[in-house]
């Protein structure tokens, strides 16, 4: 069955569309069950992140992509068409191509940022766990996870530490220059979130407070930075004192509305506040930004800091895109050889039974005392006309019609010329 992927991300759907299709953590198996269930694919994998939702399947011969997307579609409430104008698709190699691309982090709205890595193989072993991978989109993975580790190993990729976290802390310090006066507010526990703290505390922010639905995991981050872990819920009594806010959840409503942090702003007797929405869907109301003295900003707007600090990567990106064509090809390869396994299955098997045909005839005429050497050489001669009856009628019909091609390939199948040239030698 063909493999195809369709999906949506940062190049061709806005946030506001993003966080409409986004799959929360805990409706994954479910919804990898139940796109199973539905009878389109055989095999798949949702890849959802906030730059990205995604679906690598097997589908039938005669479907394409649409069924796909309108089934995306339907689940998340969305109409058809919207989903459609800002969607791709891709098939068999370039399927290949684009996962490879992925993760190698080559399509991530940071060139090379290496987080995406771990997504996907989060996403395939959500798959797995739901038993929706077999044996094609297990070989498509494992083989771009590779892809991706060669890239990392043999290019300059990802030796600056440039990621939407690197750049949302890089954007804070045009609003601060000197961080070291000042309070973050992180909100969540996750892996960006991880980042966001490690930056600031390498640029010396004055402290940190975590902010998280379990205390437990709020804690656990804040002890590798020094900093303070506190609920979700005590977010408005904590607001105030922060001049950094930055918020990257799974969360489907959000976490921070206008009211909140107007309360925020009169505390702080309307002292510039500095937020960072890098969750999809939002975990800050955008009504927010029309509040004064708060800058806010979404995954969309870092663009242009993520550019100015991609540069040096531009290199390293063309050669991993060598290493990449080069890996695409071997994959395809390796296909091919193995949809020729089946043919190799079934001439041995014909072979073997032909053989063993001749092997119960010697058998027969041994058991009543026939010569051995006579029946040996008609066994041999019984295999071979029964090997080469096949090939010899191909032959014959390849002369008398003059397709001298078929006839070289038998002598290369045969390898009929190394013979002669062996003969030769001798």
């Amino acid at each position: 069955m063909p493999l195809v992927a369709v999906g949506i991300n940062h190049k061709t759907a806005p946030v506001e569309v993003r966080e409409k299709v986004a799959f929360a953590p805990d409706q994954l198996v479910a919804a990898h069950r139940e796109l199973i269930d539905s009878g389109r694919v055989s095999e798949a994998v949702i890849v959802s992140t906030c730059n990205r939702s995604e679906i690598y399947c097997n589908l039938p011969s005669s479907a394409d992509g649409a069924e796909l997307r309108a089934w995306l579609a339907d689940y998340h409430g969305v109409p058809g068409d919207q989903l459609t104008s800002c969607s791709y698709e891709f098939h068999e190699l370039e399927v290949v191509n684009h996962l490879s691309r992925v993760a190698s982090g080559l399509d991530s709205l940071v060139l090379g940022e290496p987080q995406i890595l771990g997504q996907l193989k989060s996403a395939f072993a959500v798959a797995r766990e739901a038993d929706t991978v077999s044996g094609q989109l297990n070989t498509l993975f494992q083989h771009c996870f590779g892809v991706a580790k060669s890239v990392r190993t043999d290019t300059a990729i990802g030796r600056n530490p440039v990621s939407v976290a690197y750049a949302a802390v890089d954007m804070s310090t045009h609003l601060f220059s000197d961080l070291s006066r000042c309070h973050a507010l992180l909100i969540g526990a996750g892996e960006t979130i991880e980042l966001v703290a490690r930056h600031l505390h390498e640029r010396g922010i004055a402290s940190i407070t975590v902010a998280n639905r379990t205390l437990e995991r709020a804690e656990r981050l804040a002890r590798q930075f020094g900093a303070r872990a506190i609920l979700l819920g005590d977010i408005p009594d904590n607001l105030a004192g922060a001049d950094i806010v930055i918020s990257s959840t799974a969360s489907q409503l959000p976490i921070l509305g206008k009211g909140v942090v107007e309360k925020a702003l009169k505390k702080r007797r309307h002292s510039p506040m500095f937020m960072v929405d890098i969750a999809v869907p939002r975990d800050i109301e955008p009504e927010v930004d029309d509040l004064g003295d708060v800058y806010l900003y979404t995954v969309d707007d870092l663009q242009q800091v993520i550019e100015d600090n991609v540069q040096s990567r531009q290199v390293a990106a063309r050669e991993a895109d060598e290493i990449i064509v080069r890996a695409v090809q071997t994959y395809a390869e390796s296909q091919r050889e193995r949809s020729a396994g089946a043919h190799i299955r079934e001439l041995r098997q014909t072979t073997q039974e032909l053989a063993e045909q001749e092997l119960d005839k010697a058998r027969r005429l041994l058991a009543r005392g026939d010569d051995p050497e006579q029946v040996l050489r008609q066994m041999a001669r019984g295999l071979t006309n029964k090997f080469l009856h096949a090939p010899t009628l191909y032959l014959r019909q390849a002369g008398r019609e003059g397709r001298q091609d078929q006839i070289s390939q038998v002598r290369d199948l045969f390898a009929l010329d190394d013979r002669d040239d062996d003969q030769q030698d001798r």
